[in-house]
């Protein structure tokens, strides 16, 4: 009994302790609430409401006062060895300040002793830093006497060798003395600088003109420049006659070695007449020396003749002194190669010689260039001569002698400012002036390759064919400029024409509007679809690919393009060429919209008798001996027949094909909802229509295709249902009326068992709904008494 009384009494305790509100309970913890709470918490936890869990009690206990004793154990520890912790860090503090006092003094101590050393030693010092001034000063003399004591034993060693006629060994001495004086380039001792270069100035001078005289009298006997073209290389002189062609040759090699080796010293005295900065000529090193003697003759020559009054210097004939230049490089090429390429190769040296050659002619060639075309800027049929002689001359250098467009050439002249705005401007004037020439032409219009069926497949016009001509001239003729900003304007200039062009065709179109089967319209069509062709055939072609990439580089101007077009560009989804083929394109396809429009309303007004046939009341199949055409049929299927063979004729193969399937379409939906739909069918009704469409409209599609009746879909699967028999008629309406209340569900099977019902006979356009209207269309229906 008192047991029981206690635990009744301790539950109601627990009752009363849980039922005590408390806003804090339900957040309550032992480190931010009371202990009260946290107790509540814990009995509630542990017992709840269960008076069965009271036998929990006990057991709690126990195992509270043990987490009791190992907490007061764990507390007893660390305040036993707290105080030692303590103590020991204090101890090592007071153990570093004792020991950081004592670096502190001796560190005072060395400090002042170095103070006082350096106060000791400073007269020592300041009479030091003067001796070593003094040493500097008399090493910078020594290295200064050495130089100038250097620079004079070369001069007595390069004296020596020419007193003893050492030519070789003076010039390589002359080599040595060069690369000294190349040394002391940045040497703030200038006359230093000026005497070592006078020196070698002085011995250069004296080497080139020795060498020059014997070089000249070598080439002499070899009868060098070879003037004409069939001059024999080896020598014929009297003086000649005496001296083997093994010595002269020998002779040749060991003075254009010597000559060879003068190169370094006569850049660095010498500084080469230099072209205008303006025409932007490419960083090129100096013609070898020895190549510069044997160009002077053909120089004197080249001024003489094309410079100053003489008869020869004509602003009108361009050709003469450009010819000149390729026959003195075709007349000495096999010399250069078989001659002096050998010694350069043996000499270790790089150099080709007869692009060294053909250097020194184009720079004569640019210099006349610069002078003579301001004197023709304004007359536009000079400059117009004078730009195409320069650029068969420039081909004939690059394709015959190799010539490297990366080295300074007549294209240079031309980009300058001045002279390419008005080569543009004469280019674009001359272009337009053609284009008027091509149209006004009688024989603008037709094809001169129109009896030739294999070339003729575009069948484009005369003018179109012209047109694009005139384009692959342009490019041609721009392609070798040597920066991409010139050859942009140029490819600008192009798309200008073609849009001229395209606006030029398009008002000879509007003036044809009313003759659309006639000859010119259907040439401008086939005009406009052979220039989109090769526009797109363009595009992927390396250079304007090349072009398309430098539009990326130096395109800034973010207003003009877009960036999507931008994007574009750069990831090749558009040409450069994409804008002029899409405004082609549109004309293209507007010009077929009235085309077939146009033909389709003729074959409509053929079909206002078959519009009105009596299909209700036509005798079946069976009651005619054989099934014939419906004559109301005839006028529409003629004139469709006349047009088709007419536009197959005028039109290109791809032009045609897109009029047929585009007539095609409109027919099939004409058909089908101005015959068919508009009318009533007996079984005999159903039979005709299907005979006059399968075996007389499908076939005139069959000459371009092989399955003509898949363009006209409607009316073929209109036939199938009008034919069906009436049991099988009956059998598909009642499937179509059973899925009918499915038809909003597309996920019930009703609507696909439908769909294949109407697949199985070979209707795929056909909606359902479709064939129950043409099934009310039908008229033999049995009488079921309904």
């Amino acid at each position: 009994m008192a047991s029981s009384e206690s635990e009744g009494a301790m539950s109601k305790s627990i009752n009363h302790i849980v039922e005590k509100p408390t806003e804090a309970t339900a957040n309550s913890c032992p480190d931010t609430s009371d202990l009260p709470f946290y107790v509540c918490e814990f009995v509630e936890k542990e017992i709840g409401n269960d008076f069965k869990s009271l036998r929990k009690v006990s057991s709690l206990i126990e195992k509270m006062a043990e987490e009791k004793k190992h907490l007061e154990e764990q507390v007893l520890t660390v305040s036993s060895e707290a105080p030692k912790r303590i103590q020991a860090a204090l101890s090592n503090a007071e153990n570093t300040q004792s020991t950081l006092s004592t670096l502190l003094k001796r560190e005072a101590i060395v400090s002042e002793a170095i103070s006082k050393h350096l106060e000791e030693a400073a007269p020592w010092m300041d009479d030091l830093g003067a001796l070593t001034d003094q040493i500097n000063e008399v090493e910078r003399h020594l290295s200064y006497l050495k130089w100038i004591s250097q620079i004079e034993e070369l001069s007595d060693n390069i004296q020596q060798h020419l007193m003893t006629n050492s030519v070789t060994e003076a010039a390589s001495t002359l080599v040595s003395m060069t690369e000294q004086a190349i040394k002391l380039q940045d040497s703030s001792c200038i006359h230093l600088l000026k005497f070592i270069t006078s020196t070698v100035q002085f011995w250069h001078k004296i080497l080139k003109d020795k060498l020059t005289s014997d070089f000249e009298e070598v080439l002499s006997q070899l009868h060098w420049p070879f003037i004409g073209p069939h001059q024999p290389l080896t020598p014929i002189s009297s003086a000649a006659a005496a001296a083997s062609v093994t010595e002269v040759y020998s002779s040749l090699e060991t003075l254009f070695t010597q000559l060879l080796k003068l190169q370094i010293s006569d850049e660095l005295i010498s500084k080469p007449k230099q072209m205008p900065e303006k025409f932007s000529l490419p960083a090129s090193p100096p013609i070898i020396l020895p190549i510069q003697i044997m160009l002077s003759p053909l120089q004197k020559r080249f001024r003489y003749h094309f410079t100053g009054n003489r008869q020869t210097n004509v602003l009108s004939k361009p050709e003469w002194y450009l010819t000149q230049v390729l026959m003195w490089i075709g007349n000495n090429t096999k010399f250069l190669n078989e001659k002096i390429q050998p010694i350069l190769k043996r000499a270790g040296s790089t150099v080709n010689a007869k692009m060294e050659f053909t250097r020194g002619l184009v720079m004569l060639v640019l210099e006349k260039l610069s002078v003579d075309i301001p004197c023709l800027l304004y007359d536009d049929v000079l400059f117009c001569h004078l730009v195409d002689e320069i650029l068969l001359f420039q081909r004939e250098l690059h394709t015959t002698h190799g010539y490297l467009n990366s080295l300074p050439n007549c294209m240079h002249i031309l980009s300058e400012d001045t002279f390419f705005q008005r080569w543009l401007t004469v280019e674009r004037k001359l272009a337009l002036e053609k284009m008027d020439s091509m149209l006004s032409s009688e024989a603008a219009w037709s094809s001169q390759y129109k009896d030739i069926s294999d070339v003729d497949e575009m069948k484009f016009p005369d003018c179109a064919e012209t047109f694009m001509t005139l384009l692959l001239v342009i490019t041609d003729r721009y392609k070798n400029l040597p920066t991409a900003e010139r050859k942009l304007k140029f490819l600008e200039l192009q798309k200008d024409l073609v849009d001229d062009f395209r606006i030029r065709l398009t008002q000879v179109m509007k003036e044809e509007g009313r003759a659309l089967l006639g000859f010119k319209y259907c040439a401008i069509l086939n005009a406009v679809n052979y220039i989109a062709t090769v526009l797109g055939d363009w595009a992927d072609n390396v250079f304007f690919l090349q072009l398309q990439q430098a539009a990326l580089e130096v395109c800034t101007d973010l207003n003009s393009t877009s960036k999507l077009q931008l994007g574009q560009l750069a990831s090749m989804e558009i040409s450069v060429f994409d804008d002029m083929i899409n405004l082609l394109e549109r004309l293209k396809n507007d010009m077929l919209s009235r085309l077939v429009e146009h033909v389709f309303r003729e074959v409509k007004e053929g079909a206002k008798m078959y519009k009105k046939e009596r299909w209700l009341s036509l005798p079946s199949q069976s009651e005619q001996a054989v099934m014939s055409l419906s004559s109301s049929a005839c006028p529409m299927l003629l004139t469709l027949r006349d047009r088709l063979l007419q536009l197959e004729q005028q039109l290109c193969h791809t032009l045609f094909k897109s009029v047929w399937q585009m007539l095609a379409e409109k027919l099939d939906l004409f058909i089908y909802q101005d015959v068919i739909l508009a009318n009533h069918f007996n079984e005999g009704g159903a039979a005709q229509l299907q005979f006059d469409m399968s075996r007389n409209l499908f076939p005139l599609f069959s000459h371009y295709c092989k399955r003509p009746e898949n363009y006209f879909k409607h009316v073929k699967e209109a036939c199938i249902i009008l034919n069906l028999s009436v049991g099988s008629a009956l059998l598909l309406k009642d499937v179509l009326q059973s899925a009918a209340p499915y038809m909003e569900k597309t996920s019930n099977d009703k609507v696909p068992s439908a769909t294949a019902a109407l697949n199985e006979l070979g209707v795929y356009k056909l909606a359902p709904q479709d064939v129950e209207i043409l099934f009310n269309l039908r008229t033999n229906w049995p009488n079921t008494g309904k």
